[in-house]
């Protein structure tokens, strides 16, 4: 409770101490200047005050009367030559009565003595059903007295009926009372709120009436005052003025059109605005971006109120800066507005809503797109080479799978559509994007390795995706073959065996020998047949982009996996931010074709730039709607870029303070695909620590250009190329500007390189290392010098120009450096271990007999990450 001192008490008031001491002395409080007033004496205080004015307690008065008087001056003309002026009041009433306490107190007793009298007739009618009652029971003892045993268990099993009956009344009755309350009082409320609301608009009209009655009074009076002094003083000049009436005409009348003009702009002057009582809530649409300025309109507040807003949330922004979705709805809701996210793009959801109706006809059945996934040097792709007959394994650098590879290939049993992904760990969004895509996944453990890193990566992808999953035991021509070992580590991870009770085949292959292919592609098969998987093989086509890259003859070249429909030469495609019209078709083996099914990987050719591995490509029928959609797509995109990066940069502004200086390493990298890209780009990132961070400065898909080695030499930054080489004028730039250029083709050498890069931009770290220990024998003292040691140097090497510690009982005591060093009278530089010395410590002289002098120097540790 909120305690003031007694002379604040008297400021906040308006009035003197010593008069609210006298007044807590009336009400019965002793007080003296200075002395502190809890919340219960200042209401005593308000309460005498209130009485000893004749008031009754701190209540609105029960009557109030507004008087309004008015005067006015009018001029009347008595006649030629004469003119009277008359004094006009005007004089207004109006009370306002509020039902009075008697009234109140009048109707509370009538109250109470209705309920009096209720409960009176309450408890009559109580007492005659009881009286009732108990004559019908002796009257029904006297009956039963005479009845024979059976009679009397009829009427028994009578009575319990009845009472059942009279119960089940009784309850019914209740619940119709119960909803007939219910109804009643919704009713009295929903009149209750229509009168409340009939007599708000009621009384603003009698308000708005009143001032506008009240306003053309006042104008209509003042206008007749002014039109008659106008026409006296017009009388007056035409009677005195009589031979240059026209003139005199022409000049009276000029200022009575300016009078009359002012009087009719002073009577416009007045508006009917009125301040809300209340903020207003609006609900504030947002899309994926949206300006400080465009955001301020859309609350109906001045741009500074959100900038303020903002800097108190901790974000400094100006009035033409791109916030993203996140950000506005958190400013919205501080400032008291409901957030409504909406789509932006039309356009797209009619393209997209006119592609669905025609893929929803027909269904047939389409060939099954399997995955196949696991660790690295496992022998994916040896076992879908074995599968397609061609030697696929050899043409990867370094034998291991680098891009996605999308084949199909006919079997005996049927058509089957492989992805083969990359088992190396840096292509995590490779793999995940294969098991979003796919129906069944093939999981390829090695035989004689076991259950790896990226193994459980599959796994934790292919559940995630629901997917179901095909083991297949790899190498089993080996000797060191183990493939009770994958079952029981594969079990522990809850893939199952079939013959252990699970729902997962497991089938042992070997991609060298061809054991067990056949039923590893029956297995795949059954599980597909399972599925029931169908697709609409008529309409529009729409895939998902498996991969995609610069070609520089051909231009930007995706590979597409279509999922519904069939895909054609010269339809027009919109991929992702990527929209064009597809010039060539071919397969996985580079053969040209005219269209594509369900579930076929196909290359296509047209597109007006390279789109990102895992868009969804569409079919449209309208490339001038295609267009518009890309460019509204890719205006988005940057607006969002623009958005996060501003956003990233406000954040780690006063971190970056905080850290003070960190390093960088500038990189532009450049790759054959999009996948690979994206590969490299999130492990090197993965590299940065608190000390040295990887900053990719440029990136981009195709060769080495001008462009990209400028920007290097601008930027100090190593230039990195995945399969692509640099052009002629980029290596004339290379080579002028000295930028550091490195090729590579596996993805090991690549990080591990820059990781060596980053391990030498680290700040050395610098270590004491003790080379040497003497033991004080014996103190001389010198006047030139002061205290001279004799030592014999028990470890090591004692040198005069390392930096020595003083010990005593194995505690530092001092730290300095040598003064002198000598062997007998002769100066030298170091002295070894098992010889006498003579050391003079500098600016110390409290040397004792059993000290320790410490020599020690500083080297420095190579770091590495």
């Amino acid at each position: 409770m909120e305690e003031v001192t007694l002379d604040k008490l008297a400021k906040d008031v308006g009035t003197t101490v010593d008069r609210l001491v006298q007044q807590f002395a009336e009400a019965g409080m002793k007080k003296q200047p200075g002395d502190r007033v809890n919340e219960d004496e200042k209401q005593a205080l308000l309460a005498h005050l209130n009485k000893s004015h004749g008031g009754s307690g701190p209540s609105e008065p029960a009557k109030m009367t507004l008087k309004r008087k008015e005067k006015s001056t009018l001029s009347i003309g008595g006649g030629p030559g004469r003119s009277k002026s008359v004094q006009v009041e005007v004089r207004k009433k109006r009370t306002y009565v509020k039902r009075s306490a008697l009234e109140e107190q009048q109707k509370a007793d009538q109250e109470k003595a209705e309920q009096e009298r209720l409960a009176a007739e309450a408890k009559r009618k109580e007492e005659e059903a009881k009286a009732a009652a108990e004559a019908k029971a002796k009257a029904e003892a006297e009956k039963r007295a005479a009845m024979t045993p059976e009679e009397r268990k009829k009427a028994d099993e009578a009575k319990a009926e009845a009472e059942r009956l009279r119960k089940a009344q009784e309850e019914e009755a209740r619940k119709k009372a119960e909803a007939e309350a219910a109804r009643q009082a919704e009713e009295a409320r929903r009149l209750a709120e229509e009168n409340e609301a009939r007599w708000q608009e009621e009384e603003a009209k009698r308000k708005k009436a009143e001032q506008e009655e009240v306003h053309f009074t006042t104008s209509q009076t003042a206008q007749a005052a002014e039109d008659e002094q106008d026409e006296g003083e017009e009388r007056r000049a035409r009677r005195n003025k009589t031979k240059r009436r026209g003139k005199d005409d022409e000049r009276d009348e000029a200022p009575r059109r300016e009078k009359r003009r002012k009087g009719s702009k002073r009577s416009t002057l007045q508006h009917g605005f009125n301040k809300p009582a209340a903020p207003v809530e609006r609900e504030v649409k947002l899309g994926e971006t949206i300006t400080v300025g465009e955001l301020a309109n859309r609350m109906a507040v001045k741009a500074g109120e959100v900038i303020k807003t903002m800097m108190k949330m901790g974000e400094m922004v100006t009035i033409n800066q791109v916030l993203d979705q996140e950000t506005a709805s958190l400013v919205v809701e501080e400032m008291g507005h409901k957030v409504v996210l909406v789509s932006e793009n039309a356009l797209e959801q009619e393209i997209l809503a006119d592609r669905d109706e025609e893929t929803n006809q027909h269904q047939v059945s389409r060939a099954p797109v399997v995955t196949v996934m696991g660790h690295v040097d496992h022998g994916k792709t040896s076992l879908l080479d074995y599968i397609r007959k061609a030697k696929v394994a050899s043409g990867e650098a370094g034998g291991i799978t680098q891009h996605i590879g999308a084949y199909h290939v006919e079997t005996d049993q049927g058509m089957i559509t492989f992805l083969d992904t990359p088992g190396h760990a840096a292509f995590t969004s490779m793999r995940a994007r294969g098991a979003s895509a796919t129906d069944i996944v093939i999981l390829v453990v090695a035989a004689d390795d076991g259950v790896m890193p990226q193994t459980l990566e599959a796994i934790q992808h292919a559940k995630a995706a629901g997917v179901p999953v095909v083991v297949a035991i790899n190498k089993m021509d080996k000797p060191e073959a183990d493939p009770d070992r994958v079952k029981n580590e594969l079990a522990q991870r809850d893939v199952i065996p079939e013959e252990w009770g699970g729902d997962v085949m497991f089938v042992p292959v070997s991609a060298h020998s061809g054991e067990g292919i056949e039923q590893l592609l029956e297995s795949v098969l059954l599980q597909a047949e399972v599925l029931d998987l169908k697709a609409n093989a008529s309409g529009m086509a729409k895939g998902i982009v498996i991969e995609s890259r610069l070609d520089k003859g051909r231009g930007p070249v995706a590979s597409i996996l279509v999922q519904e429909g069939t895909l054609r030469q010269g339809d027009i495609v919109l991929c992702g931010l990527e929209y064009g019209r597809i010039r060539a078709m071919r397969d996985e083996n580079g053969q040209d074709i005219k269209e594509a099914g369900p579930s076929i990987p196909v290359e296509i050719l047209g597109l007006s730039g390279v789109p990102q591995a895992g868009d969804e490509a569409t079919a449209v029928k309208d490339e001038r709607k295609a267009r518009e959609v890309a460019n509204y797509r890719q205006g988005k995109y940057r607006e969002i870029k623009l958005a996060k990066q501003q956003k990233a940069k406000l954040e780690n502004m006063f971190a970056n303070m905080a850290e003070g200086d960190v390093k960088e390493l500038n990189v532009v990298l450049k790759s054959d695909v999009q996948g690979s890209l994206e590969a490299i780009a999130d492990s090197l990132m993965k590299l940065s620590t608190d000390e040295v961070k990887v900053n990719i400065i440029g990136s981009g898909v195709g060769g080495i250009t001008e462009t990209d080695a400028s920007l290097a030499s601008a930027s100090n930054a190593i230039v990195v190329g995945f399969n692509v080489r640099a052009d002629a004028s980029a290596k004339r730039v290379i080579e002028q500007e000295a930028v550091d250029l490195r090729y590579y083709s596996v993805i090991y050498d690549l990080i591990d390189e820059v990781k060596a890069a980053m391990g030498g931009m680290l700040s050395p770290e610098f270590k004491q290392q003790i080379i040497g220990l003497a033991e004080v024998r014996d103190v001389f003292k010198s006047p030139k010098i002061g205290a001279i040691a004799g030592c014999m140097v028990t470890e090591g090497i004692v040198k005069r120009s390392a930096p020595i510690r003083v010990l005593r009982e194995n505690v530092v005591i001092f730290e300095g450096e040598l003064d002198s060093l000598r062997r007998f009278k002769d100066d030298v530089q170091e002295v070894r271990n098992g010889m006498e010395c003579g050391i003079g410590v500098k600016n110390y002289n409290d040397v004792k007999v059993g000290d320790q002098i410490e020599v020690f120097e500083t080297v420095q540790v190579e770091r590495s990450l």
